[in-house]
């Protein structure tokens, strides 16, 4: 669980996607306190990495940053795996599963955060750094714990998050918006039949009953997040209309 004192946290980043796995490679490096040991694209070289078999520089590996869909294994029984090789190192998943079932599993398999993708950098870091305050809690304690200890040291992992939205949205309209591009159907009714792949601003505001600019306004934030890709629609009159698509990686 600890890492040694005066030394930085090192992370074995374990993602598929390429850009996905080397831009948390880069977040990790832009925090003070950790760096990034090495870079796995699946479950066996994740483990050839953790066996001391794989491009890893001197030292062990303290932090894993799991994402669940792997090609080769799911990201739970690559952690069941670690657990029952006793290696004593700590998982952080960071991945688009939200089913309840994957997020209990993870929490009985001692996964001491789980990150839902997308998400911005603020994000990430804030989650990193109550990480690096959970594992300082253990350093700095020394023979049995108090139980106010105890509690302070699980509460640094529970950090509340501070708002990461623009003023004026809110979590929930975003959750509507990311499940209508997602299923194509929105929670208060289904989008038009007829309506193509992408969903323009107008579309998604009827569904959801919100007005085209509050519409486009959440459209473009995820946009602006990478999870959803822009483009003009054509075969219309008049001027082409943008219409939006949830990139299949942001569900990776």
């Amino acid at each position: 669980m600890s890492a040694a004192a005066g030394r930085a946290v090192r992370v074995l980043v374990v993602d598929d996607e390429v850009i996905t796995a080397n831009a948390h490679a880069e977040y990790v490096r832009r925090i003070n306190g950790f760096e990034v040991a090495a870079i796995a694209h699946d479950g066996r070289e994740a483990t050839r990495m953790l066996n001391g078999q794989g491009d890893v520089a001197s030292g062990a590996i303290d932090l894993i940053l799991l994402d669940m869909n792997l090609p080769d294994t799911h990201g739970l029984e690559l952690c069941r795996r670690i657990r029952a090789s006793g290696l004593n190192v700590d998982i952080i998943a960071i991945t688009a599963v939200r089913d309840v079932a994957v997020v209990r599993a993870s929490v009985s398999l001692g996964i001491v955060q789980y990150l839902i993708k997308p998400f911005t950098y603020p994000t990430f870091a804030e989650k990193m750094t109550a990480y690096l305050a959970f594992r300082a809690s253990f350093d700095d304690a020394a023979g049995l714990a108090t139980q106010s200890e105890v509690d302070q040291t699980m509460a640094n992992l529970r950090a509340p998050q501070r708002p990461r939205l623009d003023k004026g949205m809110s979590q929930e309209t975003l959750d509507h918006v990311i499940d209508a591009l997602r299923n194509r159907a929105a929670p208060r009714g289904g989008l038009p039949s007829a309506a193509p792949a992408g969903v323009s601003a107008a579309e998604l505001a009827e569904v959801l009953q919100l007005s085209r600019v509050t519409a486009r306004r959440y459209l473009e934030h995820l946009v602006e997040l990478g999870a959803v890709a822009r483009e003009p629609r054509y075969g219309t009159p008049g001027r082409p209309e943008l219409e939006y698509h949830w990139r299949a990686k942001a569900e990776r």
